[in-house]
């Protein structure tokens, strides 16, 4: 089966294939939003998120966040002011889907493509869900967007091919190959000589700390001509320049190898979900999901930085910290959040965890300090620890 049939097969949807996940979410933001809309969104995300509905036309209304989770904290979002929602499912835990009813709610499933509410997947809640293939999957490239109807789907299948630019094979072969090494490290744990080799190969492109850099008068120079994803191309591109390449059948058959493998590391990743869980540090809203495949077990640590060294140095990759939160990146280009204390406090101090490689990183973990108390906010308790966090 291909990518989009495996999509399919979980969500019961109709679907299209797309080269990223960040394409997905461009054409489901373009194709369902009016430019000049409000969208209601988390300032904890990939910074090329924040490009992507930018570049839709959209105005980001920066929404509190739950110091329980991470994700959009709608009991303190002012819904009336917005007229859609982008979820994130911070790595893997929901968003309050169905607390959106009556807006267009478009899923980011990026870090949550096993994750169901209430028996129902996640990407079936909203118009449109937008799934990788290189997060749960590992495929190293890919997506697949999930809508209700055939001819949605045709139409957005011709707006995504108006986008698409040829594909290089030497890449493709490249990034591959790049990708199945990367897995066989992790695997064989020699994930730190992989790291410092990827290093000397000038594999990981550069930053400017944790994001890309924003270059304001450029950028109100390319949103000037928004809706349009190919003048965004240098902020949303960042360390994926083929996002918008087509794939040809060595990757396609590649990813759907990759998906279809989900099932059979299911019952690994819940173990090491349910031994993450037990640490003091566990994010509180784990403890209510602890039945579901996570991407990432987020941990609430005193010293993040630390801790992300002492792994390093005994092979253990981490990734998928997105601070500072966007009020403070790019405050000039969105309207900030009513209150973006808990954010900063999450993202100092949350350090994400695959449950995949739990036994390795638990002699590191067991030592590390839980983080100060978060700012007070009115939180309505969701766990047996939710009274401790908020």
């Amino acid at each position: 089966m291909s990518p989009e049939q495996l999509i399919a097969a979980r969500t019961g949807r109709q679907t299209v294939y797309l080269p990223s996940n960040r394409l997905g979410l461009f054409l489901a933001l373009r194709h369902w939003c009016t430019p000049g809309q409000r969208l209601l969104m988390s300032p904890i995300s990939a910074d090329e998120i924040l490009f992507l509905v930018l570049a839709a036309g959209l105005i980001p209304v920066i929404a509190p966040v739950s110091v329980l989770d991470g994700n959009i904290e709608l009991a303190r979002a002012l819904l009336s002011g917005v007229d859609a929602v982008l979820t994130t499912n911070l790595y893997g835990l929901p968003d309050d889907v169905r607390g959106m009813a009556g807006l267009i709610v478009v899923e980011d499933v990026a870090h949550a493509a096993e994750t169901s509410v209430a028996g129902q997947p996640l990407g079936t809640f909203g118009v449109a869900g937008v799934f990788s293939l290189s997060k749960h999957a590992g495929a190293g490239s890919g997506g697949v967007l999930a809508v209700e109807d055939a001819a949605t789907a045709r139409r957005l299948t011709a707006e995504r091919d108006l986008l698409l630019r040829p594909g290089v094979l030497r890449k493709e072969l490249a990034g591959v190959a790049t990708s199945m090494a990367r897995r066989a490290a992790l695997r064989l744990d020699m994930a730190r000589p992989a790291m410092g080799l990827a290093r000397l190969l000038r594999l990981t492109e550069p930053r400017e700390g944790h994001r890309i850099a924003l270059r304001p008068e450029e950028l109100r120079a390319a949103l000037d001509r928004a809706p349009d994803l190919p003048a965004m191309d240098p902020w949303v591109r960042a360390d994926l320049h083929d996002y918008r390449d087509r794939r040809r059948h060595l990757a396609r058959w590649y990813q759907a190898r990759c998906l279809a493998r989900l099932p059979a590391d299911r019952p690994r990743r819940l173990a090491g979900v349910a031994r993450l869980a037990e640490l003091p540090t566990v994010a509180p809203a784990v403890l209510d999901h602890a039945d579901q495949p996570l991407f990432r077990v987020p941990l609430l640590v005193a010293d993040r930085d630390a801790a992300l060294g002492t792994l390093a140095r005994r092979g253990i990759p981490t990734g998928y910290l997105y601070d500072p939160p966007y009020d403070d990146y790019a405050a000039q280009f969105v309207v900030p959040s009513s209150d973006p204390r808990p954010a900063r406090w999450w993202a100092d101090h949350v350090l994400p965890v695959d449950p995949m490689y739990a036994d390795r990183a638990l002699p590191v973990l067991a030592t590390l300090a839980p983080a100060p108390p978060p700012p007070a906010t009115p939180t309505v308790p969701r766990s047996r620890r939710g009274t401790e966090a908020a």
